[in-house]
């Protein structure tokens, strides 16, 4: 297509904010139009066509009418839904990127989108693995793996390592991420086939079902008979409470890398064991991946070769077309998801 064309732009809209539990009838199908080309006065913005998109569950968090999001400005009914994704640029104003650049970051559920928060945007260097891999692996839930482990936990070899919701984009890194740092890993998922592929695939010592778990506290004791030192926490609620009465002596929480179990709750859940935090003197972190993202040149130095030398393997759950976009979404909260959840719009 030609620089300045006007095309047709399909989106994927909120309908409005959204209370209870999101279903596919809250996002819907929308058609707009747009010009291939910078506007004038954007000096400084890119407009890219989307290769694949990301479905992540903080998205969730931002379909509710709250205020102290970290993403509230981008998330308003009628508008298109906004996340990760790896997109072509066609056009740009900016000096650090170019026509036909490859890049990923904050971008629009839409077939071309304008870009004007480029300080969200990384230009893609390293094209010998899987574009795909730039919504995950490469990305914001690796880089969320990355400096949660290393920055916030602060690892030492042969802990004790727990990981909640271990097969989603960040858990499975972490818990390798662990392996290679000489760690006992145990994580948590929420299928049979999950709990197998941790530990066959992913390199888990073990594994189970929370959902098939009546007591998370007796069953932590069963996996950690002396103790966590480390849980990496994405899930918060009941199992955040199980895990502070499991935490051994300056044992460390990188909390609420996510709160999925709460994202559908207008009320959620209170943590009621917090008195262990000054007991066991356990360090309690939240943390923001942004607030990291200029560790991403080192990150890379340590992912990529790892990649290559098949030390780190990473599942995900593809789909095709923007409109499997909201079934995706929706897909994350019960657990069908197979992996990093990514919808692929066009392959350039």
């Amino acid at each position: 297509m030609a620089s300045g064309e006007e095309v047709r732009n399909k989106q994927v809209v909120l309908r409005d904010y959204v209370s209870g539990y999101l279903k596919e009838s809250d996002m819907c199908m929308a058609t707009a139009t747009i010009t291939l080309k910078v506007p004038e006065g954007n000096s400084k913005a890119v407009l890219v066509k989307n290769l694949y998109l990301s479905c992540d569950p903080y998205i969730r968090g931002h379909t509710k009418s709250i205020q102290g999001g970290y993403a509230d400005e981008y998330f308003k009914p009628g508008s298109p839904i906004v996340g990760y994704g790896v997109a072509k640029v066609l056009d740009s104003g900016h000096p650090d990127f170019k026509k036909d650049d490859l890049v990923w970051g904050f971008t629009g559920w839409e077939e071309y989108s304008l870009i004007t928060a480029t300080e969200s945007l990384f230009k893609i260097h390293h094209t010998d693995v899987p574009l795909s891999y730039y919504t995950g692996l490469l990305s914001m839930p690796g880089m969320t793996a990355y400096t949660g482990f290393y920055e916030v936990c602060a690892p030492k070899k042969e802990e004790y390592v727990f990981v909640s919701s271990a097969f989603g984009a960040v858990g499975q890194l972490v818990g390798q991420l662990a392996k290679l740092l000489g760690c006992y890993v145990v994580g948590s998922a929420g299928s049979k086939e999950k709990v197998d592929l941790l530990k066959t695939k992913i390199g888990f010592d073990e594994a189970f079902n929370y959902k098939e778990e009546k007591d998370y506290d007796a069953c932590l004791k069963r996996y950690f008979p002396e103790g966590i030192d480390i849980y990496f926490d994405s899930v918060g609620g009941k199992m955040l409470d199980a895990a502070l009465l499991n935490m051994r002596l300056d044992g460390r929480i990188a909390a609420c890398c996510g709160m999925i179990s709460q994202y559908e709750f207008d009320q959620p859940e209170g943590v009621h064991n917090l008195f262990n935090i000054i007991t066991k003197r356990v360090r309690v972190e939240g943390f923001m991946v942004f607030d990291y993202y200029h560790l991403y040149p080192k990150f890379l130095d340590t992912m990529i070769p790892y990649i290559k030398e098949g030390k780190i393997v990473y599942e995900e759950d593809i789909t095709e077309g923007l409109e499997s976009l909201p079934s995706a979404l929706v897909r994350l909260f019960s657990g069908k998801n197979a992996g990093k959840a990514v919808v692929v719009v066009a392959r350039e």
